[in-house]
């Protein structure tokens, strides 16, 4: 079994180093709620997870995966919010210490709603706004439909001009595959 063959096995991968000291927990884009999961079940019993996602038909997804596989418990650290990500600031006041965004289309959903590049840039820059010192921030990237490739040209150009004092950014990319793999941008909080 391969373990680096794609972007969202890397994001898991590093992630989990960082999740048994989180306490707030953000995934951006909820989608079927494999990230929802893999992030409530890596993380403190004190934890709280919020899941955000603009279509309620991803949450309902969501909220059935959880349902289905974790304990009353775990069921109750979860924040399902039917919203943008950018609005992410409305619902949560604390620091963020861990984040995800897989960005894209519902997998199995209709393929023409997707995240939108200036509301992406929006809830990145709230996050890394809100991230906690030696927080983490995973961002999955699609560029293989044309909103996908708008929104990993903007957010590599941001990453790229993150300040160092403040930001340690990788980005991971498949460069013996196709053009439009996806790719992970993974952003460290390191000052502030």
């Amino acid at each position: 079994m391969q373990l680096l063959s794609n972007a969202i096995q890397v994001a898991h991968g590093l992630l989990a180093q960082a999740l048994p000291k989180a306490k707030t927990i953000v995934d951006a884009t909820t989608g079927n709620g494999n990230d929802t999961l893999f992030l409530l079940s890596n993380s403190p019993a004190d934890s709280v997870v919020y899941a955000f996602d603009i279509q309620a038909l991803a949450i309902n997804n969501a909220k059935s995966k959880i349902a289905s596989t974790c304990s009353a418990a775990e069921q109750q650290r979860v924040k399902f919010i039917v919203d943008s990500h950018d609005k992410i600031a409305d619902y949560i006041d604390s620091h963020i210490d861990v984040a995800i965004f897989n960005l894209g289309y519902l997998p199995g959903g209709d393929h023409h709603i997707t995240t939108q590049s200036d509301s992406t840039l929006k809830a990145i820059e709230i996050v890394l706004e809100k991230l906690s010192c030696n927080g983490y921030l995973a961002i999955v990237l699609y560029p293989g439909h044309e909103e996908g490739q708008q929104e990993y040209q903007l957010v590599k150009e941001l990453a790229e001009n993150l300040p160092r004092k403040l930001y340690t950014v990788g980005w991971y990319r498949m460069i013996n595959h196709n053009l439009n793999a996806p790719a992970l941008c993974w952003i460290e909080k390191v000052g502030g």
